[in-house]
């Protein structure tokens, strides 16, 4: 076993344990640029160890009651099948070094997007915030939150969260959990998590099914995955209330976006200018947000609930 790997696997499952999120999106791009896995391979190897881990965290929320599981069923009506249609269409797309390809490209597109989700949900979260304090919505209301059921666009999101998912292990974590709070606004943080991560369980696993029969599995590289990950998303889980979960997020979606630009072939002068005016401009941005909605533009201590 590569024990370089497993220290690796458990930084990065740290960073899960901390945020919730990283976990294809972080694990598949190290594996490729660092570990020279090639990426259908590393994208195979990391959704078979992410469906071991995937049911530890669902288990936690279902015992709590943040599960909403007619969401769950919708999404799961979308994702499962599309999941395993997009390992297919990977494999349709070409063999060997094309596939790879296929694949590096396809990973790159879906870690840009990863990166935004995690602007995105900063600043949805900020607006929630606003809006409990204005009163316009109940801080903590006394039953579930009003949610109206839309079967249409839940089945959508899930079956464009799976296709992703089956191609380039990114998603399950990031994407699909954005387009949930997009379309149901009112849901509880807590259960948005929840619901996402009971609906990964078996769309991970469906993706997992097709790189078992299509893919490129390595086991050695999986086992090396799990050794690592497991503890690391543990310990992560431990620390989670004690570290600021908000502004690991906001750097994971800078290391996010180097990854990106480095899969689609930017050059490391190219990659450093775009994350140096990313980095410039990103501040003076938000403290413009903060103070739009009527928080001081940089807060006295970042809190994990961002």
């Amino acid at each position: 076993m590569d024990w370089t790997l497993a220290v690796a696997a458990f930084g990065i499952g740290i960073v899960v344990g901390l945020t919730g999120m990283g976990g294809g999106a972080l694990m598949t791009p190290v594996l490729v640029l660092f570990f020279n896995v090639p990426p259908l391979a590393a994208v195979s190897s990391d959704l078979v160890a992410s469906a071991v881990m995937k049911p530890v965290g669902s288990i936690v929320h279902l015992r709590h009651g943040t599960v909403r599981m007619d969401l769950v069923r919708w999404l799961c009506v979308g994702s499962v099948p599309a999941a395993f249609l997009g390992v297919l269409l990977a494999r349709a797309l070409g063999h060997g070094s094309n596939v790879d390809d296929t694949i590096q490209t396809a990973l790159g597109i879906a870690l840009v997007i990863a990166a935004a989700g995690l602007f995105a949900r900063a600043y949805l979260r900020l607006a929630e915030r606003a809006r409990h304090r204005d009163g316009t919505r109940d801080a903590d209301p006394a039953g579930p939150p009003d949610v109206v059921l839309r079967a249409v666009p839940t089945v959508a999101i899930g079956a464009v969260g799976g296709v992703v998912v089956g191609m380039t292990s990114v998603g399950s974590g990031s994407l699909i959990i954005i387009a949930l709070m997009l379309l149901y606004p009112t849901l509880r943080a807590s259960e948005l998590v929840g619901t996402d991560l009971v609906q990964a369980v078996p769309l991970v696993a469906s993706a997992a099914l097709g790189h078992v029969l299509f893919g490129d599995l390595k086991l050695s590289v999986t086992y090396a995955l799990l050794v690592g990950s497991i503890p690391g998303a543990f310990l992560g889980a431990q620390l989670s209330s004690r570290l600021p979960g908000a502004l690991i997020r906001r750097a994971l979606a800078f290391v996010l976006l180097a990854s990106a630009l480095k899969l689609l072939g930017a050059s490391t002068t190219a990659t450093g200018v775009v994350l140096a005016l990313l980095l410039v401009l990103a501040g003076p941005v938000w403290m413009a947000l903060r103070r739009a909605h009527g928080f001081p533009a940089w807060p006295a201590r970042e809190r994990a609930s961002v």
